[in-house]
């Protein structure tokens, strides 16, 4: 192989870590993964926790795979990407104490003591819930005092990645929207925040934007990695904001970023707040815009199980081709994704056909029946923002490994009537944003791959009659919780 450039982009999803390899020009040279290791806090009902040491021995053995795949690269820069609600808490010599991942509540039993859940909506852009790292912070405070008793600070994980690579703390713009103690209009920590969750704000780091260069690696690092000591380390941003990156968008655009779970953005050059309070407005990663959102909950994950059990020993071609033959549509899902009108989850969900068993029904007719369910979930997601902030555009990007199934990528198209439209190595969006980002912090003027690939929508007015009975399907299961 012959030298060339390299950036390295780590990014720690919900179910996973990966690290990979880019060139300058969007090509994805290599990817190397591994689950995450969580642990249950017995302290909270709904508490689970990672050890930072354990995460970060995994990212520099994923990056020592990764560069195995790219002997002759030579490494520029590194960035980092994460799970937006995550958070790792640091002591008083910087020292890394415990990560607490997104799907981690442990203050769930204290949002009581938000008492103008509005008033943080409008500041934080985002209704407030457990979710949020300021309650997580809430949890370990009112219940791991010897935790709480060194924390002197805390990072996103992505934010912490960048520490440990370059020895520098700082929090960007678009994962600090997350946390409830940031103001988002503002573009800045909130005091006013802080004090509804009794939160001093000497815990609130630096801010940094998304392509500061934070400086070099460390020299542990260059060692670790046979990387030079000159490449750079970057601030990267949300995981999210990196795939919408990849996609090139302008403002007024929408994406879709399909996923563990599928945000779906309208982005603004105003900061937009929805008066019903039904979705978050975060800081991009590009200067002057925001993020405006609403997000179909755990859709790829479902997709992930179904073909665990239906398809244990096929690839996703098998599927494909299954669903491509698959004529029959009686068999409807509902199966847990989010709807931004929706005050409280479902809580059951399942598949609805006719009885007795038809001869008809397949296996594909489920996996089908959980690929419409996505794809209306998305649709009426779309909706609700385009009916609080407008879309004139006739199309909608599309980026994230979710949109490999041809078959949902058609069904967006067909129940939004928009068309769909996918860059080069849409599969691979957060690791492509995050060469963008390095491109952009190195002050690199590089040719992109723009082949697009674009999915026209058809037969809408079928597609609108499967539409209105996945909605009477959805409603079934939401009258037995």
């Amino acid at each position: 192989m012959t030298d060339q450039h390299a950036y390295i982009i780590a990014d720690i999803g919900t179910g996973n870590v990966r690290v990979a390899a880019a060139s300058p020009q969007g090509q994805v040279l290599g990817v190397a993964r591994e689950d995450i290791v969580y642990h249950k806090d017995p302290l909270y009902p709904d508490a689970l926790y990672f050890e930072p040491e354990q995460l970060w021995q995994q990212v520099l053995r994923l990056a020592r795979e990764v560069l195995q795949k790219v002997p002759a690269a030579s490494v520029k820069a590194i960035t980092a990407t994460s799970q937006r609600e995550g958070i790792v808490l640091l002591g008083k010599n910087g020292q890394s104490l415990t990560g607490l991942p997104n799907i981690d509540h442990r203050g769930r039993e204290w949002e009581h003591i938000m008492h103008d859940k509005s008033r943080i909506y409008q500041l934080s852009g985002r209704y407030p819930t457990s979710l949020f790292s300021a309650m997580k912070l809430v949890g370990i405070r009112e219940r791991r005092p010897d935790v709480w008793s060194q924390t002197t600070s805390f990072l996103s994980i992505s934010n912490w990645i960048e520490y440990q690579f370059s020895g520098v703390a700082r929090y960007e713009h678009s994962q600090a929207s997350e946390t409830l103690l940031y103001d988002v209009g503002r573009m800045a920590w909130s005091e006013e925040l802080c004090s509804a969750f009794n939160l001093p704000a000497s815990l609130l780091p630096p801010i940094a934007a998304s392509g500061e260069v934070l400086g070099n690696v460390t020299t542990a690092v260059s060692q670790t990695l046979g990387i030079p000591a000159t490449a750079k380390v970057i601030v990267g941003g949300g995981d999210t904001q990196l795939a919408i990156k990849s996609t090139r968008p302008a403002v007024d655009d929408m994406v879709i970023v399909s996923g563990t779970t599928t945000p779906i953005v309208k982005l603004t050059g105003t900061y937009t707040l929805d008066n019903e309070e039904r979705t978050w407005t975060s800081r991009d990663i590009e200067p002057g815009r925001f993020v405006f959102e609403a997000n179909a909950g755990v859709t790829g994950l479902n997709y992930q199980r179904l073909k665990e059990i239906f398809y244990p020993n096929e690839g996703y071609d098998v599927i494909e081709k299954e669903l491509a033959e698959n004529k029959h549509t009686f068999c409807m899902a509902s199966l847990g994704s989010l709807l931004a009108d929706e005050e409280v989850s479902l809580t059951r969900g399942g598949f609805i056909f006719p009885a007795p068993v038809s001869h008809l029904l397949t296996r594909g007719s489920f996996v089908w029946a959980t690929i419409l369910d996505i794809a209306c979930s998305i649709a009426k997601n779309y909706r609700i923002l385009a009916e609080v902030a407008g879309h004139e555009p006739d199309y909608i990007w599309g980026c994230g490994g979710g949109l490999q199934s041809r078959v949902l990528r058609q069904l967006i198209a067909n129940l939004t009537g928009k068309k769909v439209k996918l860059r080069h190595e849409f599969q691979q969006s957060s690791a492509v944003g995050g060469a963008l980002i390095c491109n952009q912090a190195l002050q690199l003027d590089v040719q992109m791959n723009e082949t697009t690939e674009t999915v026209h929508p058809q037969d809408e007015a079928h597609f609108t009659a499967l539409y209105a009975e996945w909605e009477k399907t959805r409603n079934y299961f939401r009258n037995m919780n």
